[in-house]
């Protein structure tokens, strides 16, 4: 299991010293940020790219039978270029992804798609930069493969719905938050804006104790 790229509880001592909204949230749900890392980039960016606008279940389902369509389970470039359009259809992929999985297993290919070890080098800024070159993958894709892949300690993804409700929460306040409110708030977060991300997600989640 890859390690995080600093050190936790370095993290939430910060959030808690800097923002005390976050002691409680921090307290009842004391389970840290593990990142489950896929055996590539292109693999993980698969997995994200078929995630992305639809409901958990509902994108499990797709992604266990595309996996199902490939050699050992494993959506490779070269697995994913020999399925035809049809059998990825029949998998339950929309067109406009298809044309995202036949961009990024191209790229890949052509060695335009970094492994871990390359991106590590990387900034933040220099991968989104990079991946987003990619049809079909924003930047709220490439900030997942941030935070959930390499774990960074300083990424929050001012789109993500369920950050911002989190925020919204945590704050006991009523009503949306905007990604300009988000950005605003959590200049006081950094450079661990990613702990802060990973609580505000939590705090949707039913207390552990």
């Amino acid at each position: 299991m890859p390690d995080l790229e600093f050190d936790w509880r370095t993290a939430t001592r910060h959030l808690r010293e800097v923002d005390r909204r976050f002691s409680r949230v921090i307290e009842s749900r004391p389970e840290p940020l593990v990142p489950r890392r896929l055996r590539s980039p292109h693999e993980a960016l698969v997995r994200s790219i078929i995630y992305q606008q639809l409901s958990g279940k509902a994108a499990g389902t797709i992604h266990r039978r595309l996996l199902e369509l490939c050699p050992a389970r494993r959506p490779t470039p070269a697995a994913l270029r020999s399925l035809d359009d049809e059998a990825l259809r029949g998998a339950g992929i929309s067109r406009g992804k298809i044309r995202a999985l036949r961009d990024l297993s191209e790229r890949s290919l052509a060695g335009d798609v970094p492994g871990y070890a390359a991106l590590k080098r990387l900034s933040d800024e220099e991968i989104i930069e990079l991946l987003t070159r990619i049809h079909g993958v924003g930047r709220w894709t490439v900030e997942m493969l941030l935070i959930f892949q390499l774990g960074r300690p300083d990424v929050l993804p001012l789109g993500d719905l369920g950050v911002r409700k989190g925020f919204a929460r945590l704050r006991g306040r009523g009503g949306d938050v905007t990604p300009a409110q988000l950005a605003r708030a959590s200049a006081k977060w950094r450079p661990y804006r990613t702990v802060a991300s990973w609580y505000c997600y939590r705090i949707l989640d039913p207390p552990t104790t």
